[in-house]
C-alpha cells in the first residue's frame, strides 16, 4: 500500500475505545469546570455517534491535553504479610547483630546495677553469653545455611 492510498488520520474510522477516550476527556473537562452540563451532554452525544476520528478531534480540540499518567506507586506489603516476604540474607544477619547489641545493653545494665548494689565490681559475666552469641553469628556469616528461612 502506497502513501497516497492511505486514509488521512482524521478520516479513519473511530473505534469504541476512541469514543470512550473522548468521553473520558469530556468528563474530565466537565469536572474541571471547562464545560457546563449542557455543552458536555451535547458533545458526549456527538462523541458516541462519531464515525471517524476527525469528528472526535473536533469535540475535544478546544480542551487542554490531559496530563501524562502518574507512575503507579510502589506496592506496599501489608503488615500481616511481611513475614511471608523473604528478605536478604545480609539484612537478616544485620538484624541479628541488632538483637545482639540489645542483649549486650540489657546484660551490661544488669551487671552494672548488681555491681553498684553490691558495692564492688563483679566479674563481667555478660562476656560469656555475648561471646557465644557473637561466635554463632560470625559462624553463620562464614558458613551460611541456604535452607534456613527467617532468622539465623
Amino acid at each position: 500500500m502506497e502513501e497516497e492510498d492511505r486514509v488521512p488520520p482524521k478520516r479513519m474510522r473511530a473505534s469504541d475505545a476512541d469514543r470512550d477516550a473522548a468521553a473520558e476527556r469530556l468528563a474530565v473537562a466537565l469536572a474541571e469546570g471547562r464545560l457546563d452540563l449542557e455543552e458536555y451532554d451535547r458533545r458526549l452525544t456527538l462523541a458516541m455517534r462519531a464515525v471517524v476520528m476527525g469528528d472526535l478531534v473536533l469535540l475535544t480540540a478546544d480542551l487542554p491535553q490531559p496530563p501524562p499518567p502518574e507512575p503507579d506507586p510502589p506496592e506496599l506489603v501489608p503488615s500481616e504479610a511481611r513475614e511471608l516476604v523473604p528478605s536478604s540474607t545480609w539484612q537478616d544477619w544485620i538484624d541479628e547483630w541488632r538483637w545482639w547489641l540489645g542483649g549486650a545493653i540489657i546484660m551490661t545494665g544488669i551487671w552494672g546495677v548488681t555491681s553498684v548494689i553490691g558495692g564492688d565490681l563483679l566479674p563481667f559475666w555478660p562476656l560469656v553469653p555475648l561471646g557465644i552469641w557473637a561466635a554463632i553469628l560470625l559462624a553463620a556469616a562464614v558458613w551460611p545455611d541456604d535452607n534456613a528461612n527467617g532468622r539465623l
